[in-house]
């Protein structure tokens, strides 16, 4: 991410020791003590700067990226979560679904992700990505294929953002692929 436009400190006395920050907008607020050496305040801002620009790094949806990345991700978290054994042939973005956010053929290894998760949070993503590398394990929807799915640890959260924004969209959309969770 590019340098941000405004930094703003902020000082307190009520605050002892703990540095924070935050964005608002194209401003980064840095939260430090008041009796902090304006050397120190330098030297934190950057720090604080630098920490909160690769936790937004780290955060962004995968979504912005190109087919080839979504794959790349998919085969890392199936390394992760699903001990390496789901592995896709092809991953990739597709116009937007009218029923399900992705979908999988087992067959031949194929996982298509809903451009509506374009914009999406990268957890929300991985756990899309996670739910259709389990059907490569388990086609259907039964305890064993949640036991799998279960292994992200944002499951249910993820869960509830889809529901939500599925609710808040009028899509009338349930889980990934038309299921509903086990």
């Amino acid at each position: 991410m590019a340098s941000p436009a405004v930094v703003e400190v902020r000082r307190s006395d009520r605050r002892k020791r703990m540095v924070s920050a935050r964005r608002e907008g194209d401003t980064v607020i840095v939260f430090i003590p008041g009796w902090m050496s304006e050397s120190e305040e330098l030297r934190w801002v950057d720090e604080m700067v630098a920490r909160l620009e690769r936790s937004e790094a780290r955060r962004r949806s995968p979504g912005r990226a190109g087919d080839d990345a979504l794959l790349r991700r998919c085969l890392e978290l199936g390394r992760r979560h699903l001990d390496g054994l789901a592995v896709p042939t092809t991953v990739r973005w597709v116009p937007t679904m009218r029923t399900r956010w992705a979908s999988c053929t087992p067959a031949d290894g194929t996982i298509r992700i809903s451009e509506r998760l374009r914009d999406a949070p990268g957890w929300v993503v991985d756990y899309v990505l996670v739910h259709e590398l389990a059907h490569l394990l388990e086609p259907g929807h039964d305890d064993k294929f949640w036991a799998w799915v279960r292994r992200y640890p944002r499951t249910e959260r993820a869960m509830g953002y889809l529901e939500g924004l599925s609710a808040a969209a009028g899509l009338g959309l349930v889980g990934t692929d038309g299921d509903e969770p086990g």
